[in-house]
């Protein structure tokens, strides 16, 4: 007989962390890390989510303050006091709300670790993953200066990182890519346009096929499947899909018509780890490799990112550095904290649900808003 549990008590908690080191993108600097932590609790057990909506539109529509609203007004009440026994029944009951994926995944993979926990067993082992650890790298931001960036880069690479991801921006990409592909000629290397790019700058793009690199992630609009399959169509090097992939019907339709060979699976970004699965899936079956692109998550949502790629589709080292990459020590608010093994490998942890324990008091000393719902 399936388990079965009445969710009790959900609790949100809007906190903000401050980054190791400030972090730069096309969308700007950021120097502290917001997000929504979701609590579900049920049977005497606790179940955590986060929400990796940050304080401002930028890589996504969904902010902390949207999020909050969605979850608070709707997608709470949708599944408290019900009784579930899958993480298929809290999907179902999201079926009427379009949209807001950062926010359904925050409630979703709460039940998720709730239920895993219940059962016994490990995230890992709930979604089916195979791996004992899984391959990662570092994701380097846009630096004052290229003597800076080359410097982040060797100190990552010193800490043992096995792969590299370098943010790219026009004006700030063919040249940068040379100089660290030229100091370091046989370090994996990949790069991350966040959506900076047009059909006008493909020239630019096209020069990075001399660089050897594993794949250039997102260059055009973050609505966009078409023109990204015009590039791909010009270009030696992978081209991989992050923003654009909203759910699994939109990795669907990019493979369909060639507009990528990679994708990058953001749990949070497609609204939740059954999603997540079914993108897995879906690409396995057409033989094209994933990897776990990572929001500077707390260890809550890193957790959930390591379990996930511990699937045997996720063939690319994936975002999800150790824990001191981001946050100073004693800040995060679960642990035990991520730690980087010899082989640029996390491992996944063993214990019941995320494997991780969320320590009260961090959250409330982080915590901005919070929020009881009974």
């Amino acid at each position: 007989m399936a388990l079965e549990m009445k969710i009790e008590r959900i609790e949100l908690h809007e906190i903000e962390l401050p980054l190791v080191h400030p972090f730069e993108t096309s969308f700007g600097r950021e120097f502290t890390r917001s997000c929504i932590l979701v609590s579900a609790h049920a049977d005497g057990l606790t179940g955590w989510g986060e929400c990796t909506a940050d304080a401002g539109p930028w890589y996504a529509y969904e902010t902390t303050g949207t999020a909050w609203h969605i979850m608070a007004g709707f997608l709470v009440p949708a599944v408290l006091g019900q009784t579930v026994s899958t993480p298929a029944d809290v999907v179902a009951r999201f079926e009427r709300v379009r949209g807001h994926p950062m926010a359904r995944a925050g409630v979703e993979n709460a039940v998720w670790d709730l239920l895993a926990r219940a059962e016994g067993v490990s995230l890992a082992e709930y979604v089916g993953g195979t791996m004992a650890r899984v391959a990662v790298g570092v994701s380097v931001g846009i630096e004052p200066t290229l003597d800076a960036l080359l410097d982040r880069v060797a100190q990552h690479v010193d800490e043992g990182y096995g792969r590299v991801k370098l943010k790219i921006k026009p004006g700030w990409d063919v040249d940068v890519v040379r100089a660290v592909r030229e100091r370091w000629p046989d370090l994996p290397l990949q790069v991350d346009a966040n959506c900076a790019y047009t059909l006008a700058d493909v020239p630019i793009l096209l020069a990075l096929d001399q660089f050897d690199l594993l794949l250039v992630e997102q260059p055009f609009h973050h609505d966009d499947i078409v023109d990204h399959a015009k590039l791909q169509a010009q270009m030696r090097t992978p081209v991989c899909l992050d923003e654009s992939v909203h759910s699994p019907e939109h990795a669907r339709w990019a493979l369909d018509i060639d507009a990528c060979r990679v994708i990058n699976i953001k749990v949070c970004r497609v609204g939740g780890l059954t999603a997540a699965l079914q993108i897995h899936d879906l690409c396995a079956e057409r033989g094209v490799p994933v990897w776990c692109g990572g929001m500077l998550e707390t260890n809550v949502g890193r957790a959930a990112n390591v379990a996930l790629a511990s699937l045997p589709n996720f063939r690319l080292p994936g975002d999800i550095s150790a824990s001191a990459r981001y946050y100073p020590e004693g800040q995060d608010v679960a642990v035990p904290n991520f730690e980087l093994n010899a082989d640029s490998t996390l491992s996944v942890p063993e214990g019941p649900g995320l494997g991780v324990a969320v320590l009260p008091e961090r959250v409330a000393a982080a915590r901005s808003r919070h929020l009881v719902c009974v």
